[in-house]
């Protein structure tokens, strides 16, 4: 059966999710509780996580101290869904039936909302993993059947899902919020698709063009690609991904410039 969050009875456990004055709303979120040890380095400077829920990555104890975490720094905690794949950390592709879809996520759900539960917080987003994530924003049918189970489980779940992307426009035609995000650390092809992973160019690795690419999806609204063309983007929030190299330096100087 779905299970409905009944927001009315929780305590919020997110920030404002707003930089500064001046500019329009902003989300920093990361990937966490995927077995790193920079989570609590990275928290200060986040207004949202996307916790691992133990498909791809992470178990109860892990969702329970980084919900713990979240809740000390009020951030808003979501759920990383993935493939069950922890052998490949959820970055393998896997052709799944909708219906086979709609419950991995139901259940990944099911898992993170008794923990939250435990601390008196509401889930605020969902969020796809690696190949589902990059798989979702392909394909509308996948992306319909990851909407579905959100819709099903808790209507006031925000979907985060790639700008542009068909995880967003399947989420918002279900009925979803969602929320266009965009990634510091990751380099952009030229239809706004993420470079796959097993290209050299698909990370960025200097703390510097991570800010100036993020400063440039905000104020400017377009993401410059690999090949030099700049394209239009929708950035609501920004992604730092927590098992990147450099996840707390990015954190900090994206944190400090975002808010100048």
């Amino acid at each position: 059966m779905p299970h409905k969050s009944e927001n009315h009875n929780k305590k919020e456990s997110s920030k404002a999710h707003s930089f500064g004055e001046g500019l329009r709303e902003v989300d920093l979120n990361c990937d966490m509780g995927e077995g790193m040890s920079n989570d609590a380095l990275i928290m200060p400077f986040i207004s949202s996580a996307s916790i691992a829920c133990g498909y791809h990555a992470g178990d109860e104890k892990t969702m329970w101290q980084t919900i713990e975490l979240a809740v000390k720094h009020k951030v808003a905690v979501g759920a990383h869904v993935s493939f069950f794949d922890k052998e490949n950390f959820g970055r393998n592709e896997m052709s799944l039936p909708p219906d086979e879809i709609y419950e991995l996520v139901e259940q990944q759900l099911i898992i993170i909302k008794e923990i939250a539960d435990s601390f008196d917080i509401n889930l605020h987003h969902v969020k796809p993993h690696g190949a589902l994530y990059n798989m979702s924003a392909k394909n509308a049918v996948i992306a319909k059947a990851i909407a579905r189970a959100v819709k099903d489980f808790d209507t006031s779940l925000i979907m985060y899902g790639l700008s542009g992307s068909h995880s967003i426009s399947e989420a918002k035609a279900t009925g979803l919020k969602t929320a266009s995000e965009v990634f510091a650390d990751r380099t952009y092809g030229d239809d706004g698709s993420l470079t796959p992973r097993s290209q050299p160019n698909a990370l960025t690795e200097d703390t510097d063009k991570a800010v100036q690419q993020v400063l440039q999806m905000i104020n400017d609204k377009t993401v410059t690609t690999v090949s030099g063309k700049k394209i239009p983007i929708v950035a609501e929030t920004i992604c730092i991904h927590g098992d990147g190299k450099h996840a707390v330096e990015f954190a900090k100087a994206i944190y400090d410039a975002i808010r100048k």
